[in-house]
């Protein structure tokens, strides 16, 4: 079977050539895309979480052989997390080459971070039965890069720091609120504001009131580092 050309460039862009490339265009088969005949991803995604957390696990546990499991394990959760995945995704412009239904184009389903993070597990299996771990495991590492050695700062909670820095001078948890909400229901974005009760405050923005907040809790510590 000859892949199209854009399914190509993507094999350069994760750096591996499938044997089999049915497996590829399984893992970038989305549900809503799928037919009796052509099976969804979701059960390469299952696959691949597990191959991507061995893979982790390993990096960690060899780079840092004297760390306990509570340093550990926020740093395995920061670099095996949906959010990291869908990041990875984005860097080989996954959303480009996934296979939608009609449904998934029009709500912006190319960009939607669980959509793509699955679709990043399900490319992880699909190069695990294609060539094994070995090579499952160069890929993880190359498209991962920087985040593995800079996991230690991207691990920390900042919405958990700053709870504690409050917490450490008796004062009230800090609080979010939601300022402004834009763009269509598919894809919102919102601003959060995270206050403290000296009433020092920091806003951030993000496609997700979550990922707003830490955001906010995290712009907000710095301000409150550099002042100390």
């Amino acid at each position: 079977m000859k892949l199209s050309s854009d399914l190509q460039a993507f094999q350069g862009r994760i750096g591996h050539a499938f044997k089999d490339p049915e497996l590829l265009i399984r893992a970038l088969t989305h549900g809503s895309f799928s037919s009796a005949t052509r099976p969804d991803n979701q059960r390469l995604e299952f696959l691949g979480d597990r191959v991507l957390g061995l893979v982790m696990s390993e990096k960690l546990l060899r780079d840092d052989p004297d760390a306990p499991e509570g340093t550990l394990a926020p740093r395995y959760n920061a670099l095996v997390r949906k959010e990291t995945c869908a990041d990875v995704a984005r860097q080989v412009d996954m959303g480009a080459v996934l296979k939608l239904g009609r449904s998934e184009m029009k709500t912006g389903g190319r960009r939607k971070q669980a959509l793509l993070g699955d679709a990043m597990e399900a490319v992880i299996a699909a190069v695990y039965l294609d060539a094994g771990l070995d090579q499952a495991r160069k890929m993880i590492l190359t498209l991962w890069g920087e985040r593995i050695d800079k996991v230690e700062e991207d691990a920390r909670d900042p919405k958990t720091a700053l709870q504690e820095w409050a917490q450490a001078r008796k004062m009230a948890p800090p609080t979010y609120v939601e300022t402004a909400r834009e763009g269509p229901d598919h894809a919102p974005v919102f601003t959060i504001k995270a206050e403290l009760a000296n009433g020092r405050s920091a806003d951030a923005t993000a496609p997700s009131k979550r990922a707003a907040e830490q955001a906010a809790a995290r712009t907000l510590l710095k301000q409150l580092e550099s002042k100390t």
